[in-house]
């Protein structure tokens, strides 16, 4: 993954899921934050983007509505989006997926669940192999 879009009100927040992110392996990404789900959306469609992860709750575009702007434009509607929220439970997760997040996790987020997660689209070390 070359650019990764992290959306969240809390800089806090931000900071720490980047740092998850570096854990799992994705240190050379380019990390581009984002203070709400319009905020967000209008960084994800500057340049190709590789994965989008959203707080659920927000100011002014929360993630789920951001999900829905991302399934209806033409240029980000294949675009993973991971929810990470302090809101969820079992029939929020349920609506998140079938507004099209890629999977939901609840905060705090642990770089074990994020890793398990983000597995499919990581790349494999064979697929560096000549």
């Amino acid at each position: 993954m070359k650019r990764i879009v992290i959306a969240d009100d809390s800089q806090t927040a931000r900071m720490f899921i980047r740092r998850c992110l570096e854990i799992i392996g994705l240190r050379d990404a380019e990390f581009i934050e984002a203070e709400n789900g319009r905020d967000a959306l209008q960084k994800a469609k500057e340049a190709p983007t590789d994965l989008l992860v959203s707080d659920l709750n927000m100011p002014v575009m929360d993630g789920a509505t951001l999900i829905k702007w991302v399934r209806t434009s033409p240029k980000l509607a294949g675009l993973p989006v991971l929810i990470i929220t302090s809101a969820g439970n079992p029939a929020k997760e349920k609506e998140l997926l079938e507004l099209g997040a890629f999977a939901v996790l609840n905060k705090p987020v642990a770089p074990a669940p994020l890793l398990k997660v983000l597995a499919p689209l990581l790349p494999r070390e064979n697929d560096h192999a000549p």
